[in-house]
This record gives structure tokens, C-alpha cells and sequence, in this order.
């Protein structure tokens, strides 16, 4: 296994722009590859996308994806790592990529909404030094609202 990191602005260009809604659809399962296609479109054109990509030779494997909230405010919106990756450290290298990406154009606070359910990326989160500053009552439930300040 030899792991690659790398980001992109915006969104990709096919065959790997497929790649990635079949791994986020992978991970996300309530979500159709349509809405999640339509949402990555939408979010794009609102504020441009940032995105990290994990890739094992040329097999999308993980992914973090954000955007500007506002002004020194940045958004980290989705990321998931594909199943049979799990457990070796590819979430937490890509949340360190997007945290140093983050501070080099300078944002001061990285914000992210999860659900009680996804409880590995809460603690994620937790581990790289976001505090809980809130919930909110989101579209599947009950929404934990995280921030980290740079």
C-alpha cells in the first residue's frame, strides 16, 4: 500500500470526479450518487470547493472536502475514507493536510457539523483539537457542531 495525498481546487474532472461520488455514496448510503453529484455542483458553485484526495495507486481511497465559510472562516464539509482503508491513518493525514492548507491561506478557524452516528469522526475531530460549541437540530437528527481555531 503506498498512500498519496494530494488537493485540488474545485471539482475533478471525470473519471475521477466518479470516483469520488462512488466513494462518498460508498460511505454516505443514504444519499443516491444523483443528490450527491447535485450536491457537490451546488456547494461548488455557492463557494468554490477545496479537495483532498487519498489515493492508493490509482484507487480513490479516502477524501476531506471544504469550503470558505467566510472571510478567515473555513468549512470542512465532508471526508470519509473507504472501509477496507480504515484503521491506518489516512482520515487523520488528510484532516492534518486540510488544517495545513487551512492556515498557509489564511484561515483562523476550520468549522464541522457531524451526527452522533459517525462517532470515529467525532472523536477524529476531538483528537485534532476541535471543541464542541453547539448542536442544532439538522436533516437526519441531532447535529454536533465542532470548531477549531488555527
Amino acid at each position: 500500500m503506498q498512500i498519496q495525498y494530494n488537493s485540488i481546487p474545485g471539482l475533478p474532472e471525470e473519471p475521477l470526479r466518479s470516483s469520488l461520488i462512488r466513494l462518498l455514496t460508498g460511505v454516505f448510503v443514504n444519499q443516491s450518487a444523483e443528490e450527491v453529484a447535485a450536491d457537490l455542483t451546488y456547494q461548488q458553485h455557492r463557494s468554490p470547493l477545496v479537495i483532498l484526495l487519498a489515493t492508493d495507486r490509482e484507487q480513490l481511497v479516502g477524501c476531506k472536502i471544504g469550503y470558505e465559510r467566510q472571510p478567515g472562516h473555513f468549512y470542512s464539509w465532508l471526508g470519509c475514507v473507504d472501509p477496507a482503508y480504515r484503521g491506518r491513518g489516512i482520515a487523520s493525514e488528510l484532516m492534518r493536510q486540510q488544517h495545513d492548507w487551512c492556515r498557509q491561506n489564511g484561515y483562523h478557524a476550520i468549522r464541522t457539523h457531524t451526527y452522533n452516528q459517525w462517532r470515529e469522526m467525532l472523536i477524529l475531530n476531538l483528537r485534532h483539537g476541535f471543541d464542541v460549541i453547539g448542536t442544532m437540530q439538522g436533516k437526519r437528527g441531532l447535529t454536533i457542531v465542532l470548531e477549531k481555531k488555527l
